[in-house]
């Protein structure tokens, strides 16, 4: 039986994770593949800290050259994260003929092109299906299973944190703080999730996703973004009254010869696939020319998902499988379609006076910009100053920030307005 050694760069809760799944499925791998996996070298800049897997000090080093030089190397596994060093583990690795496996979402959104290309001249593979949704097989799906479709539209929830504070102010009509503040407690979100809630890690992944979904360089720095940092109980549970659920979406388009990319907080219809996925689970919904409307579901992130689609990613390389390399030259230049150009209807909180005629003056403002108005709701009338909630007609986004500097200007508008766009089929 052939044996398929392995170098892994970094030995934390990933890392382990990895060790441990091909140790244990060792025997069910050898059944499936006919080879045999081995850890045969492992760098890190801890090698004295207790692990949850035991493995022979002597495969231990700090050095990475002990596995980017070694020849007995077959597949290095890079799982450090962050840009610096793991770019430069992974360039000498590919210089070496040696092909990789990562997780790295950041680096790839980042600095893929540089990667890609430098695989792509020395003719070595490589594997990053756990870099976007954890255990979720998209990236697989979108280069092989739908390679003949063209690809409509990618709406995906692909920030398990987010998910999950989001579906807790929903379920228990907590605040954000709160909400937040219990994910850190169950360890869905890093004492800094900054990444998270602003939506930075799902731009990083929605950067990767559009690469294959629409063959198109897609810098993540281009890419809308807006995080939940100001999402309030009061808002979903308006936006649930109307018929619709939060979430944190990331979406790609291809609209008008242009890309549409942007991560920001959505209503969704309550009757949309994505609207069912709770807690810290991702799911990305897709459609295609030829297979319709498709929903991938599961675990996002955790020591398990990956290394399953590490794994995934290593046997294919040891199989033989993915040879071709023309999907890392087969890329275009598009345009990023501005959001100004966006249309989509609009949900708008107002904190208005409770006095005759501000929803007339609101009106006619909207009027005036050409935004009609679908539905409104104003419940409460004890208080001086009540919330106002209206649902628009589909509307352009520069029209709707326009309106919204003029009526936050009025004298009877007490906060700054909030705004939340819907996103349903034309």
């Amino acid at each position: 039986m052939k044996t398929i050694n392995i170098g892994l760069i970094g030995f934390g809760t990933i890392g382990s994770g990895l060790v441990r799944a091909l140790k244990e499925n060792k025997n069910l791998l050898a059944e499936r593949t006919g080879l045999r996996f081995v850890i045969r070298r492992i760098c890190d800049k801890d090698i004295s800290s207790p692990r949850e897997v035991k493995v022979k000090r002597g495969i231990l080093t700090r050095n990475s050259e002990d596995i980017l030089s070694d020849p007995r190397i077959d597949i290095v596994v890079e799982l450090i994260g962050g840009t610096r060093p793991a770019l430069d583990y992974i360039l000498r690795a590919l210089q070496n003929k040696k092909p990789v496996v990562t997780a790295n979402k950041s680096l790839l959104a980042e600095k893929g092109e540089i990667i890609f290309n430098t695989a792509y001249k020395n003719k070595v593979k490589i594997g990053f299906e756990a870099s976007v949704a954890g255990g979720i097989p998209i990236i697989r799906s979108l280069r092989e299973g739908f390679v003949a479709n063209r690809i409509k539209g990618l709406y995906g929830i692909i920030n398990g944190t987010t998910n999950y504070i989001l579906s807790q102010m929903s379920e228990k009509k907590i605040s954000f703080n709160q909400a937040l503040r219990e994910a850190k407690e169950k360890g869905y979100a890093e004492k800094n999730s900054k990444l998270d809630i602003s939506g930075i890690d799902s731009a990083h992944k929605l950067a990767i996703l559009a690469r294959f979904a629409f063959n198109s360089i897609c810098p993540w720095k281009r890419i809308y973004r807006e995080g939940i940092e100001k999402i309030t109980p009061l808002d979903i549970e308006y936006g649930e009254e109307l018929g619709y659920c939060l979430k944190l979406l990331a979406i790609a388009k291809l609209k008008n010869g242009g890309l549409e990319l942007r991560v920001h907080p959505a209503l969704l219809p309550t009757s949309h696939p994505l609207s069912s996925i709770q807690g810290a689970y991702n799911g990305i919904y897709l459609t295609g020319d030829l297979i319709g409307e498709t929903l991938f579901y599961g675990k996002g992130a955790g020591a398990n998902p990956t290394a399953s689609s590490v794994i995934a990613d290593i046997v294919s390389i040891a199989e033989g499988k993915g040879e071709a390399l023309n999907w890392m030259k087969a890329v275009k230049n598009r345009k990023i379609n501005d959001i100004g150009e966006l249309r989509t209807k609009y949900y708008f909180r107002f904190m208005a006076l409770d006095k005759p005629g501000v929803l007339a003056r609101i009106a006619a403002s909207l009027g005036k910009h050409g935004i009609s108005i679908l539905s409104c709701i104003q419940k409460e009338r004890e208080k001086k100053v009540v919330p106002v909630v209206m649902l628009t007609h589909w509307a352009k986004g520069s029209s709707v920030q326009a309106v919204l500097k003029e009526i936050d200007r009025l004298s009877v508008i007490k906060e700054k307005t909030v705004v939340i766009r819907v996103e349903e089929s034309e």
